[in-house]
């Protein structure tokens, strides 16, 4: 990656990572190791002082959009969705406190017995005392998914950058999985997401991203020590951008 292209020393970000990422490799559900392993790529930026903003998803244990299809009314199989983002943030949660790292469970849906209810202030004063917040239960509406939960939480904490944590090192303009021959952009902008389909997130996380001139950095998850090397100015990576 050129100098030109490596991202610039950030303070505050958010990282998004899918329900899926939880569960190693198998088929549903949360796999402890794995959580743990994705909190040790946390920790590591953490302890670069980088103050840290997480969404995670629930596709692990329940999709409210597969729920809605198989007959089930769409609100409630979406308010089952963000209840499931709540049980992957208890578990983020207790990896990285078990990891010695000071974290909050914020959710959108009130639930004062687990996790503290959103209020904006009170999430940017953890993050100046460099607790990790993890944003549950999406944006608390159905309709959304947390790729928009996550960029809504972004703009509101003045986060600097979205890093969206997924199985490829990159945006494609096809699925290298599937294609061999896929290639791969280094900068790519909203626009061109939009248009093309690239399916970076869906289109009102990244409308929203851009409004707001919010730059997406899609990076592996699986690559150890990506995390903390794209913010040292190393790494593969697509930068989303205007």
């Amino acid at each position: 990656m050129s100098p030109d292209t490596a991202p610039k020393s950030f303070d505050r970000v958010m990282l998004k990572i899918s329900g899926e990422a939880l569960m190693g490799d198998q088929g549903f559900g949360l796999h402890p190791p794995t959580v743990e392993r994705i909190a040790r790529e946390v920790q590591s930026v953490h302890d670069m002082g980088v103050e840290i903003c997480m969404v995670i998803g629930g596709g692990n244990i329940f999709r409210g959009l597969q729920g809605s299809a198989q007959g089930m009314e769409r609100t409630t199989a979406d308010y089952m969705g963000m209840l499931a983002t709540v049980m992957n943030a208890l578990a983020m949660q207790s990896a990285l406190e078990g990891l010695g790292i000071h974290t909050r469970v914020i959710s959108a849906i009130t639930m004062n017995e687990v996790a503290e209810p959103y209020i904006r202030r009170r999430a940017v004063r953890h993050l100046e005392k460099k607790r990790v917040c993890i944003f549950a239960a999406g944006t608390g509406n159905p309709y959304f998914t947390t790729d928009t939960a996550a960029t809504l939480r972004a703009n509101e904490m003045s986060c600097q950058a979205i890093f969206k944590g997924t199985k490829v090192d990159g945006v494609y303009d096809k699925d290298p999985v599937k294609y061999p021959d896929a290639k791969r952009y280094d900068t790519v902008s909203y626009d061109d997401v939009l248009q093309k389909r690239l399916g970076v997130m869906d289109a009102s996380a990244i409308a929203l991203a851009r409004d707001n001139n919010l730059p997406i950095i899609v990076f592996s998850l699986d690559e150890p020590g990506g995390f903390k090397g794209i913010l040292a100015g190393e790494g593969t990576y697509t930068r989303v951008q205007g």
